[in-house]
């Protein structure tokens, strides 16, 4: 989780820089020894492991709950880099088609216990965009007991929406396929090719 909240910062600190994080990920990985390598992510899902221990300990650790909340800041830092590039190409936020790839917490599994998508999605329509997602592992879904359109063409609706944002990396998406086929493609994993997407 701290390590997590730090990619993420980071994530946010070379976007305003105007660095490639994922390059410098990339360069750090290039040493031949202790080092493993953290990515940024769109916020941090599943079961609350760092809750549990903090209520367990009947105190919290400081450094776990600033992890916490970097983190939970993410999915809105998301959602503001999706309505920033929405504007740079013209289109408001309201109105805007906004399809989600990948609504799972990890990847390749129908997980979707405490999933960044759904803070996401809740704040896109908040803005008024029309929101839809694409996700094989997930047949059906809902936020706030609101059902959420599922595109069942890939490409199709990846053509008609005004952006795509990736959250999850599921490996049945052929993300150099994905990047010619939609209009405008955020990518939260760094899983596209370089120059393919707007990366987190």
């Amino acid at each position: 989780h701290v390590n997590i909240a730090l990619v993420n910062e980071m994530a946010v600190l070379c976007h305003d820089l105007g660095v490639d994080l994922w390059d410098v990920i990339r360069c750090a990985e290039s040493k031949p020894f202790g080092f493993q390598a953290f990515r940024p992510g769109p916020g941090v899902g599943g079961h609350s492991v760092p809750q549990d221990l903090t209520s367990q300990a009947g105190r919290g650790l400081r450094m776990v709950e600033l992890a916490q909340q970097v983190n939970s800041r993410m999915p809105g830092y998301v959602v503001q880099r999706a309505a920033t590039l929405l504007n740079e190409h013209g289109k408001s936020a309201r109105g805007a088609r906004v399809l989600l790839l990948g609504v799972t917490y990890k990847p390749d599994l129908a997980d979707l216990q405490g999933t960044p998508a759904q803070e996401i999605a809740l704040r896109l329509m908040e803005l008024g965009a029309s929101v839809s997602y694409h996700d094989p592992h997930v047949p059906a879904w809902s936020v706030l007991d609101r059902p959420i359109p599922r595109a069942d063409s890939l490409y199709e609706a990846a053509a008609d929406a005004d952006l795509t944002i990736l959250l999850q990396q599921h490996r049945t998406y052929d993300l150099q396929g994905l990047s010619v086929k939609a209009q405008l493609l955020l990518d939260t994993r760094g899983a596209a090719p370089t120059g393919a997407a707007h990366r987190l």
